[in-house]
């Protein structure tokens, strides 16, 4: 842009900034549009005509209380009758090879869920003194079964 063009822009905003001030300070007071005032009965036809629902703030909170306490009976309604759990028990057909270590177990058996932590599994055995106990084969084992349980199937 040459030094004349922009001469010429800045000018160009300063008079619109002049007008915009001038339009905004001697213009007219207030936004004109509808010169009627409707009555807040009429304001309330027109919008009730149109679909909406008009309420007080007093029946707007009594209508809020009155759907929280059909919450609160719901959910105590829920908590009394509460249907009974079954605990579901997880089943594996864990084969042991040689040369597998305590650990190797205990991650087969966390990952069938049968136990919860192998590392738990791994020191248990160590406890015990069976680490170099393991036998290799096929064993059925589940989760009802005790870590001590399991202990006395796999390992010596």
């Amino acid at each position: 842009m040459t030094s004349k063009s922009m001469r010429s822009f800045a000018g160009g905003l300063v008079v619109a900034a002049g007008l915009c001030g001038a339009v905004y300070f001697f213009g007219p007071g207030e936004a004109t549009g509808t010169s009627e005032k409707l009555s807040k009965d009429a304001m309330k036809e027109s919008l009730a005509s149109e679909g909406y629902v008009i309420h007080s703030e007093k029946e707007w909170e009594d209508q809020i209380a009155e759907a929280q306490s059909i919450k609160d009976k719901a959910e105590a309604e829920k908590e009394t009758v509460k249907e009974p759990t079954e605990k579901i028990i997880y089943r594996t057909v864990l084969t042991v090879s040689k040369g597998s270590t305590s650990i190797d177990v205990g991650k087969t058996l966390q990952k069938a869920k049968v136990i919860k932590n192998a590392n738990e599994f791994s020191d248990a055995v160590e406890k015990k003194g069976k680490a170099n106990g393991l036998r290799p084969g096929t064993y059925v084992v589940d989760s009802a079964m005790t870590t001590e349980k399991i202990i006395s199937i796999i390992f010596k």
